[in-house]
């Protein structure tokens, strides 16, 4: 029994090493000899094989580990979940592929009591940002009230000692994060509390205001709030040597804020393309079919999504990309927050399904091939000795038309 805990633990280390360096082969080989070490939370006490590929930014590998069951909300050894670490380093295809798993954003570092939205906005990773944020609003349209309160009570979540996102974003200078941060109404007058013991605490009471003055930063706030502060940011602007905000802090001030344009970082049709890549999969056919069929911008996968207005078609991969990625030019957008298409520049104000063919649904929703489609479980992952995933539906194994599926969204 010894011998077989050490080898299964040997196999585990070189996971995570393949994980860890991007090895696709080598990581493939090892689940395949063993599948339960995709799901195990740590291993030598410290990471999983997901947190170290999440990391890394390595994106087939977290797919193939999310497929065999690993657990896309564990915790390794510093209570960072796979999202966090995503976060940390910016790797925002990876954080496509948690969201479309259905990751849980709202979990926190119980050290820190930060969420992976804190990581994001001090590392100045706008693109997660805005990934984190679509998880929660049905698009970025923000005149409509649904969900409206869930995404501005996760935007403004404070961590220990009241440190918002806002916070770390403004102490860093990064300004595109703190304009994105505004646009889905981030508090600009959330403080600090005295008992902060966060190594970022500049003192209770603090603003993001005074973080940019503390960081040599103000290209991005107005002064109008100055005057009710009790501790002015021209006090931390002289006491952190920022000495040339010094005269632009100044209350009554004659010098002029710099204007800067509305963030360009709330594209309008993410949300739809990111319901749709959930439902039915980045994965669409690479075999031979008619040229018109193919996806204009990869040349490689079938059209399954349209652009709403010009008609365009993609493939959900390539949608899902450009939305996650593009900057929109507030001036030639129509309407605004439009994702220019990228065949006919006309804006892109949400995507929709292609029809598929019958069979082609089957194998969107991973049907059971031997039972043609009559599975009373649409998303059963296995019948006798065949296994049937749906790539977006981790579930136990079950026989057909036995247990229900069910997500980890929640834990």
């Amino acid at each position: 029994m010894g011998n077989l805990l050490l080898g299964c633990s040997a196999a585990g280390e070189r996971l995570v090493t393949a994980a860890r360096d991007g090895d696709v082969i080598e990581a493939q080989k090892l689940v395949e000899m063993n599948p339960g070490l995709a799901r195990y939370a740590t291993f030598a006490g410290i990471s999983s094989p997901l947190h170290a590929a999440a990391a890394r930014g390595h994106a087939e590998i977290v797919m193939m580990l999310l497929e065999k069951g690993a657990n896309l909300n564990s915790k390794n050894i510093w209570c960072h979940t796979p999202l966090m670490e995503a976060c940390c380093s910016g790797r925002w295809e990876v954080v496509q592929i948690l969201l479309l798993f259905r990751c849980n954003v709202s979990k926190v570092e119980l050290l820190s009591g930060r969420t992976a939205l804190h990581f994001a906005s001090a590392g100045g990773h706008a693109r997660c940002i805005r990934l984190l944020a679509a998880d929660f609003c049905p698009g970025f349209s923000l005149s409509t009230e649904t969900d409206s309160f869930a995404l501005t009570r996760f935007i403004n979540k404070a961590a220990n000692g009241g440190i918002t996102a806002l916070h770390l974003a403004a102490l860093n200078g990064h300004s595109d994060c703190v304009h994105l941060l505004l646009d889905v109404h981030a508090n600009i007058s959330a403080a600090t509390l005295s008992y902060a013991s966060s190594a970022m605490a500049i003192g209770a009471g603090s603003t993001p205001l005074h973080y940019a003055a503390c960081g040599g930063n103000l290209k991005f706030f107005s002064l109008e709030e100055q005057e009710e502060l009790l501790w002015l940011p021209v006090d931390v602007a002289r006491i952190c040597g920022s000495h040339w905000l010094i005269p632009l802090l100044t209350p009554h001030s004659s010098q002029l804020v710099p204007a800067f344009p509305p963030s360009n970082y709330l594209p309008l049709p993410l949300m739809s393309i990111l319901q749709i890549a959930r439902i039915n999969g980045l994965h669409s056919s690479t075999s031979s079919c008619a040229e018109s069929d193919l996806c204009a911008v990869c040349l490689e996968r079938t059209c399954t999504v349209a652009a709403e207005g010009c008609g365009h078609e993609l493939c959900t991969r390539c949608a899902l990309c450009l939305c996650s990625t593009s900057s929109i030019d507030s001036e030639m957008s129509t309407p605004p927050s439009s994702v220019p298409c990228p065949l006919c520049r006309k804006g892109i104000v949400s995507f929709v399904s292609l029809p598929t063919t019958e069979m082609e649904a089957g194998q969107g929703i991973s049907l059971c091939s031997k039972c043609s489609g009559q599975c009373q479980n649409p998303f059963a992952t296995a019948c006798g000795s065949e296994l049937c995933r749906n790539p977006f539906e981790i579930v136990p194994p079950a026989l057909c038309g036995g247990v229900s599926s069910r997500t980890y969204r929640n834990e």
